[in-house]
């Protein structure tokens, strides 16, 4: 009987399973080297300049007591550097330390040697200009606005300029300068901005190497300089600036002209006078942060001290950057011996409607609503 068990039962092949193993250890070994090539590469490319030939400036602020790898991740979120893994180790290999906080002006042709030196140099305490630019303040703007057309126009951020007017500090550099202009809005309760209405809405030449705070120093010179002349006649009114600024700021967006102007500055004042609430829906729109919105019962209802549906008075204060137009309406406010209290705007027309007691109002608002919506 012949034996068939070698047969059905066949000898492992060594060989065969020795060779995968080989060649899955060769695979690996290339695929290792292969990355690590890659990796070499991207490594020695990110050493180099972003970008040779972009040399746009773009501003960087490093923040104090930042390390050197939150100063690479800023660096490269900036697009400054291709990588902030690798500026935080060539700064370490080459024992490149001491950066400094501050502003700086920084640009992706740059070697990682040349930012890490200026790091060393210092930057600005405060946003720089790099180029030229114009910036302009509208009429009726608020300073969230006007920081948003800041950003727009200029190297500067909506953020450093959101944080330029929480500087106290620099606030009362600019209320020294100006005590008449800013004495009151300094003892005001409650703003969100001391500066809200003090920034001249005008156009601004943003020069190069000019200071975030030369360019607002600039737009509280102006109002200034807007004020100042009537200064003695605010006084009789038996107003504050900031009271006169803040009458001056609704106006400014409640006014279709100067006519209108005066008048509607007779109802407010009227209003004023007898301790009835202004009832502006600008001031309400700015008390929830909004600049057009359909107000609802419940925005009426907002605690904000800005909401003069809730609160008599004048409220902390601006709400806008006026123009001398409307400060001259509230200076020179008309038919205020007609006792008029309320006013109504016919969108489609522009008239503005008067009256004396809610009731008519109410028959104003009946007339015109239709009419707009004819």
């Amino acid at each position: 009987m012949s034996d068939n068990s070698s047969r059905r039962n066949p000898k492992p092949n060594k060989s065969l399973g020795r060779r995968i193993i080989i060649s899955v250890i060769t695979l690996l070994v290339i695929l290792a080297a292969t990355i690590g090539l890659m990796g070499y590469r991207y490594f020695q490319d990110a050493l180099n300049p972003l970008d040779p030939q972009d040399t746009k400036v773009t501003q960087v602020h490093i923040p104090l007591g930042a390390s050197n790898k939150q100063i690479g991740s800023i660096l490269q979120n900036k697009k400054i550097v291709k990588s902030g893994m690798v500026f935080d180790y060539y700064v370490k290999s080459n024992n490149m330390a001491n950066f400094r906080a501050g502003y700086y002006q920084l640009k992706p042709s740059m070697s990682l040697k040349r930012i890490a030196q200026r790091l060393q140099q210092g930057g600005s305490d405060q946003p720089i200009q790099s180029t030229k630019g114009k910036v302009l303040v509208r009429e009726g703007a608020n300073i969230d606005q006007i920081a948003a057309q800041v950003a727009m126009t200029t190297d500067f951020s909506k953020q450093d300029f959101i944080k330029l007017m929480k500087d106290d500090t620099f606030i009362k550099q600019l209320a020294t300068r100006y005590p008449k202009l800013l004495d009151s809005a300094m003892k005001a309760k409650n703003v969100r901005y001391r500066l809200e209405g003090y920034l001249y809405p005008a156009t601004y030449e943003v020069e190069k190497n000019m200071s975030l705070k030369t360019l607002v120093n600039q737009m509280v010179a102006k109002t200034n300089q807007m004020v100042t002349p009537h200064l003695a006649k605010i006084k009789k009114t038996g107003m504050s600036v900031q009271q006169f600024m803040t009458l001056s700021s609704l106006i400014e967006r409640e006014g279709v002209n100067q006519t209108d102007r005066r008048k509607m500055a007779g109802v407010l004042l009227n209003r004023i006078d007898i301790n009835m609430p202004l009832q502006s829906d600008v001031a309400v729109l700015y008390a929830i942060h909004r600049n057009n919105k359909t107000l609802t019962n419940k925005d009426l209802q907002s605690n904000s001290p800005y909401n003069l549906y809730k609160y008599t008075g004048f409220g902390p204060g601006p709400f806008d950057s006026p123009s001398i137009s409307s400060m001259s309406a509230v200076l020179h406010p008309l038919d205020r011996s007609k006792d008029y209290l309320y006013f109504v705007a016919n969108t489609k027309t522009k008239k503005v409607y008067y009256s004396k007691t809610y009731a008519e109002h109410q028959q104003q608002i009946a007339a015109h609503t239709a009419d707009n919506n004819n």
